[in-house]
């Protein structure tokens, strides 16, 4: 099977949408947005009428979905995936250096200040709005392909763009629904109410799914295909209360479509560093080594994102270095006063080849860090600590915990003994249990890159690129679930959520779930898979249309999430940092609030839109109730071309 990999494809694809800056006009137009840049010298008219072109468009959307997991600044920090997780119930900023440490959210989310990658999931989500416009612009100029294939086409630009407006309405809310490229600057978008959204959004994936093929029926991966687009209906009809909608195309996905959950060993066992972190082979760390997400034996795999090391779509996750804790620090000590964990190369005296965690487990630096119920909480189901759960099975290598690392310097008293979080008095004997001592999934961060293993001197060890799944089947079965719970179907839901229990091979299945628990089985399966934040504001939205309890009985009201939702009960009662007044990091409390459940429309967005006011959420300045939104997309699609 053909990888969607190919290095020219994408080059072109870069320099081919270059063109588009004089077309292709996003919310919030301004002047600059029209000077061309250096390579903008081919014309769109002649560019996109061709299939290369269309092929060139489809490269760059399939490009910037990877991006949300691995764009990067200069200096490698800062996931926009780990933003989205900050404001869940499983993580918090942990970069305990930085002045500005995203903390207090509750004060510090403004219009004009949005912090870590909160703006760009506004910018970047529109650039894929764009990117998918142009394909569906110019997709009937094409001569010469057939009406099947120009669908094909269609669908997969409606996936790009439903996937990124799904977002916008659950991280933004009220939104401007922007579904063409303009022949001359807007400045006058109002936003769409996110119903009206929610409802084109639906349709236009009906459409995708009649009109993408079977990826059984496509000869390259990683390209959007109909199961994907299934996936992401699904998740359409869970946000407009369609819960049968839902069941049927999660039957279908689970049933008719080719696809399995993976319940025994398959593809590459990869485990390099046997002698200082032995791996059992077993069936979730095989489901999460790169090497086999994108293999055809893998019938999991709905749509994976391809990202390989020496290529040009090689784009390094840097997971465990984002997400792991700060092994190497000095903050952290022996009893005797030594440094708990060193880098030593291979060339030093005090090296032992055992004890090379750097290598094995990855140089971490915590920019987040997982709560209490991230790392111990969520793993007790019936009031009992699943020890069989594949998931948190530190005797099979799968995850790691400080005290299953042992203190590497060979000139302490304490030298080969397990880590411990105090001495013997009590002390404690790490200064920074933020960002140094937490326990993490190491079958999940772990992506092995080969040149730093290779040079046996380099402390280095960040993580390599690695295929990353989009959708898989373990979430269609939550999703199903979900939608069973709503309809009242409990014993449906349960039967769901237990076979990724089983699959985990865990010990304690749930006799009737609630929505708390479907919530907690996705915070155990899909972690960094998910978007986090995003998905729980979505069933806080779709939980209120439903009119079911939550897992404390509580109900909620569609119209008063900002003040009341899931999403912050969940917070409140599972993330021990937010607003429980424990924890300081230069000199800020770590603090959320419920109207936080959406962020702030950018202000320079809505000064730059000044023929019109965007509608700003409410909870942040320049809220204001009355602002006119469009009430329906039909009316939000006909003012694009009113001029």
């Amino acid at each position: 099977m053909k990888l969607n990999t190919n290095t020219l494809r994408y080059k072109t694809a870069r320099l081919l949408l270059a063109g588009t800056i004089l077309l292709a006009a996003a919310a919030g137009c301004k002047k600059d947005f029209l000077q061309p840049e250096p390579l903008s010298f081919f014309e769109p008219d002649a560019t996109f009428t061709t299939q290369s072109g269309l092929d060139a468009a489809m490269a760059i959307c399939d490009r910037h979905l990877r991006a949300y997991w691995t764009y990067t600044s200069a200096v490698d920090l800062g996931r926009p995936i780990s933003t989205d997780y900050m404001f869940s119930d499983v993580a918090v900023a942990g970069k305990t250096d930085d002045g500005n440490i995203f903390a207090d959210i509750a004060t510090r989310l403004t219009p004009t200040d949005l912090p870590e990658r909160t703006s760009y999931f506004w910018g970047e989500t529109y650039n894929g709005v764009k990117y998918a416009n142009t394909i569906l612009t110019y997709v009937d100029k094409v001569e010469g392909l057939s009406d099947a294939v120009k669908n094909e086409y269609r669908g997969r630009a409606l996936f790009h763009r439903s996937f990124r407006y799904m977002a916008l309405c659950f991280q933004f809310k009220d939104v401007p629904l922007i579904t063409k490229l303009l022949r001359a600057p807007k400045i006058d978008y109002k936003s769409t109410r996110r119903e009206a959204i929610l409802e084109m959004l639906t349709l236009d994936m009906e459409k995708a799914v009649r009109w993408v093929p079977n990826q059984a029926q496509m000869g390259l991966t990683g390209m959007i295909n109909k199961g994907a687009c299934r996936q992401l209906l699904i998740k359409c009809y869970l946000a407009t209360g369609k819960w049968d909608k839902a069941i049927a195309q999660a039957d279908t996905l689970i049933n008719n479509s080719g696809y399995s959950l993976m319940n025994a060993n398959f593809g590459s066992f990869i485990s390099p560093y046997a002698n200082v972190w032995p791996v059992t082979r077993n069936v979730i760390w095989d489901l999460h080594r790169p090497e086999n997400k994108a293999i055809g034996g893998n019938k999991e795999t709905i749509l994976v994102m391809i990202n390989r090391n020496e290529t040009d779509m090689g784009i390094k996750l840097n997971a465990i270095r984002n997400w792991g804790p700060m092994l190497d620090n000095s903050a952290t000590t022996t009893p005797d006063g030594k440094q708990a964990v060193r880098f030593y190369a291979p060339s030093n005296g005090s090296y032992r080849a055992q004890y090379d965690y750097n290598r094995a487990l990855g140089r971490g630096i915590g920019v987040i860090r997982p709560t209490y119920y991230a790392q111990k909480g969520v793993w007790y189901v019936n009031g009992v600590n699943d020890q069989g759960d594949l998931r948190h099975n530190t005797a099979v290598g799968n995850w790691v915990t400080m005290e299953s690392i042992k203190y590497n310097d060979p000139t302490s008293a304490n030298f080969g003994q397990n880590l411990r979080l105090r001495n013997a008095a009590g002390t404690l004997l790490c200064r920074d249990t933020i960002r140094n001592w937490f326990d993490y999934p190491h079958y999940k961060y772990y992506i092995e890159d080969p040149l730093a293993t290779q040079n046996p001197n380099s402390a280095d060890h960040r993580g390599g690129a690695g295929d990353w799944y989009l959708y898989r089947l373990a979430e269609t079965y939550l999703l199903r679930a979900e939608a069973k719970f709503y309809k009242g179907d409990v014993a449906g839901a349960t039967q769901d959520v237990n076979a990724i229990r089983r699959r985990a091979q865990c010990t304690q299945l749930y006799t009737a779930v609630s929505i708390g628990d479907i919530m907690s089985e996705r915070a155990r399966e899909l972690h960094m898979e998910e978007w986090r934040y995003t998905e729980l504001s979505r069933v806080s939205y779709s939980l209120a249309l439903s009119g079911k309890p939550d897992e404390q009985g509580m109900v909620y009201n569609v119209d008063n999430l900002a003040q009341n939702s899931y999403w912050y009960q969940r917070i409140q009662r599972y993330n021990d940092f937010y607003n429980k007044g424990k924890v300081m990091v230069r000199n800020r409390s770590y603090t959320i609030a419920p109207h936080n459940i959406n962020w702030p429309i950018p202000q320079n967005e809505i000064d730059a839109n000044g023929g019109a006011r965007l509608r700003q959420n409410p909870g942040y300045s320049g809220h204001n109730a009355a602002e006119p939104v469009w009430q329906t997309w039909q009316e939000a699609v006909a003012d694009e071309d009113v001029f």
